[in-house]
């Protein structure tokens, strides 16, 4: 695709990055097929096609509308669009950096942009997001049922957290809202680890991954809290200090694909860039560590498949595991080799519509794709259904009387009751 960016942008390291993304992309059309505000609302400009053409027209110096802003807002950014492009294009980014243009030149109504600024401020704060979940957990039942349906009940006891013994050893990110709605998934994920022998290690100074800041256009807070991360992480990591820290586990995938491209986001940055891209590096989702470890699994859970009842469970892979992190098949694999029944779910490709703060943002097409979603899971009756990232767990449970769970702690409740 031809580009001519604006001076404005063009000699800038975003714009150096968006005209290649740009020009990456023949306009064949097969992302839409794959996506699901296309498949709801059968508009081109609600593409990535479409959206790709506006953004084009944006870096090329044509002023935008809040039209132009109503379309890039209702992309989920799920990059299911880039795991079927064959051209490779790097949509994700592209949509991020004219994201940021547009809000520059488009005024929200003061009602929106109260509603971004706090989700921007209270979300990524553990300590605020738990007081106002308690606070809604108390009075749930006083509120509307259409609020009720969407604050997650009370956390299950998140048990015994293994003390470091291991000489393998590796980080956990507890992550911003993952602490107060389910700790127990990062509880689970520390006891299985032990059992193959890798002590999980928290780390009291971290904070959000930065992802909720950085795609509601607060880039700069978003890229602080990446900083600020790098910074807590690094003397486990450093060579030097020698703590023989070997990664960092991610239990939310949709945090695990944000620490896993900190060197992009902070290349740039010359005080980070280094560490950032080893942070990326050894920045891991839990279901790549225990691929790794198979044999062992497949001996810890041989003596529990004969003693449990065959339970048919279907896993809802996040569109932040299969398109972000590319990690597909996996998650399925380890649940098989622990002995239980995999259903596999149709249109597992496409987004339960929960997307970071997308479900609060656009929740009229997140509700849609939420409906579609647990149909497409139960259609075959599971007794479980498990996840791999706290929003989509939080979202779907909101629909189904099912109890959803992470799969770590599937796992870890199999080990534990044998």
């Amino acid at each position: 695709m031809q580009t001519n960016l604006t001076s404005l942008i063009k000699d800038t390291h975003e714009g150096k990055e968006a005209e290649a993304i740009l020009r990456s992309c023949v306009h064949c059309g097969f992302c839409l097929a794959t996506c699901p505000t296309y498949q709801i609302l059968n508009d081109e400009l609600d593409s990535p096609r479409g959206r790709i053409y506006l953004m084009k027209e944006v870096l090329e110096g044509k002023i935008a509308t809040q039209k132009t802003q109503l379309h890039l807002d209702r992309c989920l950014t799920c990059r299911g669009c880039e795991t079927t492009c064959p051209s490779g294009v790097r949509y994700g980014k592209l949509i991020d950096i004219c994201r940021k243009v547009v809000e520059n030149q488009v005024t929200r109504n003061i009602q929106i942009k109260t509603i971004r600024y706090v989700l921007q401020k209270i979300l990524p704060n553990p300590i605020f997001f738990t007081i106002l979940l308690k606070i809604g957990q108390a009075t749930k039942y006083l509120l509307p049922k259409r609020i009720q349906s969407s604050i997650p009940s009370r956390a299950r006891n998140a048990g015994l957290w293994p003390p470091a013994r291991h000489k393998r050893k590796m980080l956990a990110l507890d992550g911003c809202v993952q602490p107060a709605i389910a700790p127990n998934i990062n509880a689970a994920t520390a006891r299985i680890l032990d059992r193959i022998g890798i002590s999980l290690i928290k780390v009291k100074k971290e904070n959000c991954c930065g992802a909720i800041s950085y795609h509601l256009n607060a880039q700069q807070d978003g890229l602080n809290y990446m900083r600020h991360n790098i910074d807590a992480w690094w003397p486990y990591l450093d060579n030097s200090i020698n703590n023989g820290v070997e990664g960092i586990v991610m239990t939310a995938s949709g945090c695990g694909v944000t620490v896993k491209e900190y060197g992009n986001y902070l290349k740039y940055d010359e005080a980070y860039a280094d560490k950032a891209a080893q942070v990326s590096d050894l920045t891991k989702d839990i279901s790549e560590v225990l691929n790794n470890e198979t044999e062992k699994l497949a001996s810890l859970f041989y003596n529990t498949k004969s003693c449990t009842k065959e339970s048919n469970l279907t896993f809802h892979s996040p569109c932040t595991l299969q398109h972000g992190l590319k990690i597909r098949g996996v998650v399925e694999n380890i649940l098989t080799i622990a002995g239980f029944n995999l259903i596999l779910a149709q249109d597992d490709n496409i987004c339960c519509g929960s997307a970071g703060t997308y479900s609060i943002l656009q929740p009229q097409l997140s509700q849609q794709l939420l409906e579609n979603k647990i149909k497409a899971l139960t259609y075959k009756q599971p007794t479980q259904i498990v996840t791999a990232n706290i929003g989509c767990l939080t979202h779907l449970q909101s629909s189904t009387p099912l109890i959803i769970k992470h799969w770590i702690e599937v796992l870890d409740e199999k080990l534990h009751s044998h």
